[in-house]
């Protein structure tokens, strides 16, 4: 481990980079205007500047550029490890937040704001502990990289997709570490510590329903194409899919501390649904219902595409001719193009043949082994601050750019390493909510762990 006053100094930068990051407030909406990273990127080149290191940037289209630094190994055939995270955030209504969301305010020992969680604190980490080896001499037997991506919001066409596509030995590494694991669940004396080995399948969809336009003042019999809309999210909101248990699953119940019967109805397909029904949501239900089930959630409507591919703003006068529902469907192992086909019949019944169905995202769920010397050196890492620790592998529901880099080849886990203060519902909590913030030993056990595994991976 790091000596404590070196640790301290580090620390500091991780905190002061992080805050300026925040403010940076890259902001992707989805549109390929948005997120402007390249705000992030300039403070990262900045930061990592003086380190004699050719510094990459690429962009994907105006402002969305992706930073790649690298330490050649000195053995050529040696693995290699990309240390990876996103510039960009969410969007944020400020009127939930207690605190200017992109202040970067250092508050009673934690630091607000959009990413500060999702996952900036990763990436501000990442680039210090990678500048400070760097500058202490240290080398790599394999190649090690850093990776300042672009667009992982919104599904990555202009970030970690697009480099895949077009710049994949710029970015490419046997072995990746990126977002998010490192929480602590079950006692706190022995706890588990989730490192995040696989995640759920992303099949988003675009169901636009038609009808003939008309006046809104005689609506009698009209073909409504809104209401279509409204029947087809009913409907996609009632489907109840099957529960499915797949690899991981018997692992994330072994680590809630359940009692035996509790435990043996998580694993039963017959009775796990009534339980999840009974438990509150939001909170453990949905999180365990995501788990074990593919999931549907019609989040967006409005004017549809017209078959010339202009879009007619609606107008409450106008009876619509034609709609677009977008749905986020996230799909479990195993699940692909024509499962998720055959879901959407099974809710839909009739009304199937009333929408033309379009495939915006539709990459399956990955996985990556931990028969690996990445998980024995994380593992090692981790035991150093909690020596009683369990490292142990988790599935998440949502998706990050690990899958690009799965199915590129590459190992990747979602790391970190959280205090236990910041337990998983409260991590869940401030994901995506108000008031996300993270407290500054977290980022002094996350520093720690990226120069811990480096070198012990490395060496």
């Amino acid at each position: 481990m790091t000596d404590e006053r070196t640790l301290d100094g580090l620390t500091g930068e991780s905190v002061e980079l992080l805050q300026a990051m925040i403010r940076n407030a890259c902001v992707n909406d989805g549109t390929a205007e948005s997120g402007q990273e390249v705000r992030n990127s300039d403070v990262l080149r900045q930061f990592l500047g003086g380190t004699g290191l050719d510094l990459q940037t690429f962009d994907a289209s105006p402002g969305r550029t992706t930073l790649v630094a690298r330490v050649e190994g000195t053995d050529p055939g040696a693995p290699s490890l990309a240390l990876m995270g996103h510039t960009d955030v969410v969007p944020v209504n400020p009127d939930g937040w207690s605190r200017d969301p992109f202040g970067g305010e250092l508050i009673d020992g934690e630091v607000w704001g959009r990413g500060a969680v999702d996952m900036l604190n990763l990436t501000a980490t990442m680039a210090v502990a990678f500048r400070h080896l760097v500058r202490s001499g240290f080398r790599p037997r394999g190649d090690l990289i850093y990776v300042a991506v672009a667009d992982e919001e919104s599904g990555s066409k202009h970030g970690m997709q697009w480099m895949a596509d077009h710049e994949r030995d710029a970015v490419y590494a046997d072995y990746v570490l990126t977002e998010n694991g490192g929480l602590h669940s079950g006692p706190r004396e022995e706890p588990w510590i989730g490192i995040n080995v696989g995640e759920k399948g992303v099949a988003w969809r675009t169901l636009r329903g038609r009808g003939t336009p008309g006046h809104g003042s005689a609506p009698f019999k009209a073909n409504n194409a809104l209401l279509t809309a409204a029947a087809v999210i009913q409907r996609l909101g009632d489907y109840r899919p099957a529960p499915r248990f797949h690899e991981l699953w018997r692992t994330r119940v072994d680590t809630l501390g359940l009692d035996p019967d509790t435990r043996a109805t998580l694993l039963d397909p017959e009775r796990i649904d009534a339980f999840l029904d009974a438990l509150p949501v939001p909170g453990p239900g949905g999180h365990l219902h995501a788990c074990t089930h593919t999931t549907f959630s019609c989040n967006t409507i409005g004017p549809g595409a017209q078959r010339d591919g202009s879009v007619t703003r609606m107008k409450p006068t106008v009876i619509p001719d034609c709609v677009d529902i977008g749905v986020d469907i996230r799909t479990l192992p195993g699940e692909g193009h024509d499962d998720v086909d055959a879901h959407l019949r099974a809710a839909l019944g009739d009304l199937y043949d009333k929408v033309e169905v379009e495939v915006v995202m539709d990459d399956p769920a990955t996985i990556s082994r931990t028969d690996s010397p990445l998980w024995d050196a994380l593992s090692r890492s981790i035991a150093k601050p909690f020596p009683t620790a369990r490292p142990t592998p988790q599935l998440v529901t949502g998706f990050t750019d690990s899958r690009v880099y799965r199915m590129m080849g590459s190992v990747a886990y979602g790391a970190g390493l959280f205090s236990p203060e910041i337990d998983p519902s409260e991590f869940g909590r401030r994901f995506h909510g108000n008031d996300e913030r993270v407290d500054v030993e977290s980022l002094r056990l996350t520093t720690n762990l990226w120069l811990d595994v480096v070198k012990d991976l490395m060496s």
